[in-house]
C-alpha cells in the first residue's frame, strides 16, 4: 500500500477538499488529477478526466481586487505632471 493525494468532488463534480491516504485505489467521487492553479472554482470534467474552470465571469470580475491607491510620491508626481501639461497648453 502506498500513500497517494486525493482530490474530492461533489456531487455536481465541483471541488470538495483534498487528503493524502494510505491506498491504492481512489475513493469514490476523487482523483489524483491536479488542477491548474489558475481556476478559480474547479470543477471535475469526468469525461475528460480534467478540472475545468466553473467560476462565471461575472463571479470572476467580482473578486479582482481594487487597484491600490498611488502613494504620496505617486501623487505628488501626479500633480506635477498636471501643472506642467496646464502650463504647456497656456496656463489655464
Amino acid at each position: 500500500m502506498s500513500t497517494m493525494h486525493v482530490l474530492y468532488y461533489d456531487e455536481n463534480y465541483d471541488y470538495a477538499g483534498e487528503e493524502d491516504i494510505d491506498s491504492d485505489t481512489l475513493p469514490p467521487n476523487s482523483t489524483d488529477v491536479v488542477p491548474d492553479p489558475s481556476i478559480i472554482s474547479p470543477r471535475f470534467d469526468l469525461k475528460k478526466n480534467i478540472w475545468i474552470e466553473a467560476a462565471t465571469d461575472e463571479y470572476k470580475e467580482s473578486i479582482k481586487p481594487e487597484p491600490p491607491a498611488p502613494n504620496e510620491v505617486e501623487a505628488l508626481q501626479k500633480q506635477v505632471a498636471d501643472i506642467y501639461y496646464l502650463l504647456a497648453m497656456g496656463g489655464s
